[in-house]
């Protein structure tokens, strides 16, 4: 199982990008704390409606969600710390809790203190908050691959924009 969790996204914009990468990479929900995803859904922010058809709940808190996730599921903090994991580096767990703090602060160090992981994503700065969810599922399903049951053809056709009919000739 795969879930994230956003402690007080500031931006609106991003908790709807992170439902749509929640969608886009097969995550199975999504744990928030304060006030702003009810704003996202109110502007419609989540393209793709993944809130539909995902799990997503309020927690007060990060132990909230963590207590409510199988046992094996380890938490991974994701945060721009000294002695943390760079992402390439990383071995994902097959169940994970995969932590995101706020764009105008950082993870609380309690979170950081119960991960069983902490991860970062080798840049030059710090990423937005729906990106770095974006490349965090995107490493995640590059390493251990995208859990499907169709071909590589009828996932495109499938996931592709409607306009899109573009097809690779050689």
């Amino acid at each position: 199982m795969i879930h994230i969790a956003l402690i007080n996204p500031k931006d609106v914009t991003n908790v709807g990008s992170a439902l749509r990468a929640i969608g886009c990479y097969q995550a199975d929900g999504l744990f928030y704390t304060g006030n702003r995803y009810e704003t996202a859904r109110r502007y419609r922010t989540d393209t793709n409606a993944a809130h539909e058809t995902t799990h997503v709940e309020h927690v007060a808190a990060i132990p909230e969600a963590i207590a409510k996730l199988p046992e094996s599921t380890q938490v991974i903090a994701v945060e721009l710390v000294e002695g943390a994991t760079a992402l390439p580096d990383f071995k994902h767990p097959q169940d994970a809790l995969y932590v995101f703090g706020p764009e105008d602060g950082n993870l609380p160090q309690p979170v950081v203190d119960v991960a069983d992981e902490v991860v970062y994503v080798p840049t030059v700065g710090c990423m937005n908050l729906a990106a770095t969810v974006n490349v965090v599922l995107y490493d995640r399903t590059a390493k251990l691959g995208l859990a499907t049951d169709k071909s590589a053809g009828e996932l495109i056709r499938a996931s592709r924009d409607n306009n899109n009919r573009l097809k690779v000739r050689r």
